[in-house]
């Protein structure tokens, strides 16, 4: 004899495979479905920056190498070496207006000790997805100091302050250059190869220097 109990709980067990083999969403279903969709537009932000070094079209602060170490010559290596690109685009952190001037893009921070400002051009990427960047840095004297950087772009995950998991584009600096006071030159991306063609070392060698090449790699 079959139970009141059984009668009705072996109907709703039929119904919730029915509903699986007829292609109705389940949680799990839903639930992979918005990570694929996550995962995709984690992979187009991500050739994005390859692309144009621009996030959701907007600009990359230029203020960002200046925490990458342009703006502490004191230490020897770098301190700051992964920023949320995502979080810092329009944060209090980059809050200064950006200017452009043909591909140069800069940031002036005004204060009563001077003015401090930092630019950069996008170079392109090289073969193997890495990103070359030549920045300049200004603490406010007559100085002002390039530096080519070699960086990685990843997509990554993080838990908010609520917990809710939520996507971050990292931007890691792998190695960075030292090409001196108001150095002038170009720079040539030939497959994971940078070429450093020099025509003035600075105020103080006004001259060229033999040209060098520098391999963007993994660490």
């Amino acid at each position: 004899m079959i139970s009141r109990a059984s009668q009705f709980t072996l109907p709703l067990a039929t119904l919730a495979v029915g509903l699986m083999f007829c292609g109705l969403p389940t949680v799990a279903a839903a639930g992979a479905k918005k990570g694929a969709t996550e995962n995709a537009s984690a992979t187009s932000l991500v050739a994005e920056m390859r692309r144009s070094f621009t996030l959701r079209g907007k600009i990359i602060p230029p203020e960002i190498f200046r925490d990458f170490g342009d703006g502490d010559l004191a230490d020897s290596g770098g301190i700051w070496v992964t920023i949320d690109v995502d979080a810092g685009i329009g944060s209090n952190l980059y809050y200064d207006p950006i200017r452009e001037d043909g591909t140069w893009k800069s940031q002036r921070k005004e204060s009563k000790d001077g003015n401090e400002e930092t630019g950069y051009a996008f170079q392109g990427a090289t073969s193997n997805g890495l990103l070359v960047v030549l920045a300049s840095y200004n603490s406010g004297g007559t100085g002002v100091f390039y530096t080519l950087h070699i960086l990685d772009v990843a997509a990554g995950a993080g838990f908010d302050s609520d917990g809710k998991r939520y996507q971050r584009i990292n931007l890691t600096n792998i190695r960075s250059a030292i090409l001196g006071d108001r150095w002038q030159g170009e720079l040539k991306i030939s497959g994971n190869a940078i070429r450093v063609i020099t025509k003035r070392n600075g105020p103080g060698d006004a001259g060229a220097r033999a040209p060098y090449t520098i391999t963007a790699e993994r660490p």
